[in-house]
């Protein structure tokens, strides 16, 4: 059954490090099928948005909700049963395993190795090419494809990505944000954390600009121009 209502919600959400709160309210919806991009300098807190969006932090106040779920205290390994899967700062591949046994990974949560390799390399062509290669001799764009590759051998029905362009190249980058997009319009809902904002831009249907633990501005790229001007340029005085 198609979702109807928001793939995921997170609404009026707190959350703090001991006694220091970062999160201070935060409003976020993500549609179905769309490409949602997270925007804000260092520390305003977009990573610990994700966070707890995928369960790896409490909220101490406010809601979560994944599909209409409430999911306030569900275990990550429980959200990713929901169809929720996120892929870390920094890729999360197991560099010394080859791309094989990386994707071999997924299969232990149920679909079949073939499964995942048929739409890992058609997704990704480059990563059929260098299927016996250890993954940690990649180049830094292939290892961002097989941590892709790998989320999509799970069938999510939501993608939280943080930081994806971080150390690549921009060709790099505006070729695996051609695939973000791409993987959109097959149905997943995507939630990507970024703080070079122009790097996403062009394939996000909303963008959301964080600053200082609060979600400040919503709205289509388009309409956060001269918004997100005044965000970065403010964090940089």
């Amino acid at each position: 059954m198609a979702a109807t209502g928001p793939a995921l919600e997170l609404t009026g959400v707190r959350a703090a490090y001991g006694r220091i709160e970062v999160l201070h309210g935060v409003d976020l919806t993500v549609p179905p099928a769309s490409v949602v991009a997270l925007l804000g300098p260092n520390g305003a807190g977009k990573t610990t948005t994700l966070m707890v969006a995928s369960g790896q932090m409490p909220a101490t106040a406010g809601c979560v909700h994944v599909a209409g779920r409430h999911v306030n205290g569900v275990r990550p390994d429980q959200l990713a049963r929901l169809g929720l899967c996120t892929i870390p700062e920094g890729r999360g591949i197991f560099p010394s395993l080859t791309v094989r046994e990386n994707l071999r990974m997924i299969t232990f949560g149920g679909p079949s190795l073939r499964q995942v390799e048929e739409r890992a390399f058609t997704q990704f062509p480059r990563l059929k090419e260098r299927i016996g290669q250890v993954a940690g001799t990649l180049s830094g764009g292939e290892q961002q494809m097989l941590a892709m590759a790998r989320a999509l051998g799970s069938d999510p029905a939501i993608l939280l990505l943080d930081e994806l362009s971080m150390g690549l190249a921009p060709l790099i980058v505006e070729e695996l944000y051609g695939l973000v997009a791409d993987i959109a319009r097959q149905g997943v809902s995507i939630l990507v954390v970024e703080q070079f904002a122009r790097a996403v831009l062009g394939v996000a249907d909303v963008a959301v600009i964080m600053q200082h633990g609060r979600a400040t501005a919503t709205g289509s790229p388009a309409e956060l121009e001269s918004e997100l001007s005044a965000a970065y340029l403010g964090a940089s005085t």
